[in-house]
């Protein structure tokens, strides 16, 4: 009689917090992460809507799962993009190769996160920013929409961020 042929036993797959397709699963977001997906969402109903920012704000706090969101970084960017519209618009604005009507609103949306977090939130390292903004554009945006976003905000660091930057190029 033959001997049963053993298979190998696999090792016991590990998770690093991201799903099959490279994206975190819910459970491990931070509350951050959060805060600028619900702020995302927010802003894309401003945009694309026109909708008042007090309505904007009670329906976007209704929805599932932003109690485990950071409120104030959440009221910071929705509120300090809309306030700053013109001046976010200004930054990005001389480096895009196109109009800004003709940029999505999804990525416009994360561009004046990025920009917004780079100007006025410095607890954040300016990688965190674009690494977070082309996380949100991946997750929302069109099929290469994270790559523009990447670019514009590779470009803007520099000058938003001038010693960070100049700190981490010396390395």
């Amino acid at each position: 009689m033959a001997e049963p042929i053993l298979k190998p036993k696999r090792p016991p797959q590990t998770r690093n917090g991201l799903t099959d397709t490279g994206v975190k699963k819910a459970a491990d977001k931070s509350a951050r992460t959060r805060a600028r997906e619900f702020a995302l969402q927010a802003l894309y109903q401003y945009l694309v809507g026109r909708n008042e920012t007090a309505s904007i704000d009670a329906f976007t706090r209704d929805l599932v799962g932003f109690h485990k969101a950071d409120s104030a970084h959440y009221d910071a960017l929705l509120h300090g993009c809309i306030d700053a519209a013109q001046t976010l618009d200004d930054s990005i604005t001389p480096l895009l190769d196109r109009k800004m009507a003709e940029i999505s609103p999804v990525e416009h949306a994360v561009l004046w996160i990025g920009v917004y977090e780079f100007s006025h939130c410095p607890d954040v390292p300016y990688r965190v920013v674009i690494n977070e903004c082309i996380e949100l554009a991946k997750a929302f945006g069109g099929t290469d929409g994270h790559k523009y976003v990447n670019g514009v905000l590779h470009q803007l660091a520099p000058s938003l961020r001038a010693q960070e930057v100049a700190a981490d190029q010396a390395k």
